[in-house]
């Protein structure tokens, strides 16, 4: 059994790190473009504010375990199954993807107009008041904004064990749920929320040493 839950770490810390590095990837321009785009931003665009907001409120207001379901298609198409620690990963950032990208656009609207206006006076270009000051500015609560995504994406793969997703929670329903193995399923519960403030405290801890607010 200590092998088992041995792998079922594994496949949770597998899932849960791989899915938030390809959210970002996703979410991270998302959440640029979001803020640029909006009333006030460097390059107002309503239309396309409007139409990508709709898509990221539309999606993250879609329950996980449906999400799941819809999206087996794309992860069969991706991967070649949708079992599995790796087939979860496609419905993972699908799910993530739009919550980090409002993260992102909230964090960027944290940063002193100041700030930004000086460095447009001193000729910055877009790219440059993007990913020279505005991220900078906001890697503090950037890196907050991390550590809440990567519990949440934690949480949605322990969702995925239910059906057929691999990790602790896997082990949860199998055994705790299926087999009644009331012990099983509070040691992955008990493991599942160590994971979880470890992930927190980390990106908490990360977060402060990058604040130059705090000394």
């Amino acid at each position: 059994m200590i092998e088992t839950l041995w792998e079922g770490i594994l496949e949770t810390l597998y899932m849960t790190v791989v899915s938030t590095g390809f959210a970002y990837i996703l979410g991270l321009p998302i959440g640029v473009i979001l803020y640029v785009t909006d009333k006030g931003g460097t390059h107002p665009i309503f239309w396309l504010n409007r139409l990508l907001g709709f898509v990221v409120n539309f999606l993250r207001s879609v329950p996980f375990i449906i999400l799941l379901v819809w999206v087996i298609p794309i992860t069969r198409f991706i991967v070649g199954t949708s079992i599995g620690s790796t087939a979860v990963i496609v419905p993972l950032v699908i799910a993530a993807a739009p919550f980090i990208a409002r993260m992102v656009e909230s964090s960027l609207k944290e940063v002193d107009s100041g700030v930004i206006e000086a460095a447009q006076s001193m000729g910055a270009s877009s790219f440059q008041l993007i990913y020279k000051v505005l991220i900078p500015e906001a890697k503090p609560s950037l890196l907050v904004g991390g550590a809440i995504a990567i519990t949440t994406i934690l949480g949605y793969s322990a969702l995925a064990g239910t059906v057929g997703g691999g990790g602790l929670g896997a082990l949860a329903y199998n055994y705790g749920y299926i087999r009644r193995d009331e012990d099983v399923l509070l040691i992955t519960v008990i493991l599942l929320v160590i994971i979880v403030q470890i992930f927190q405290e980390v990106g908490m801890f990360i977060a402060k040493k990058a604040d130059k607010r705090v000394k």
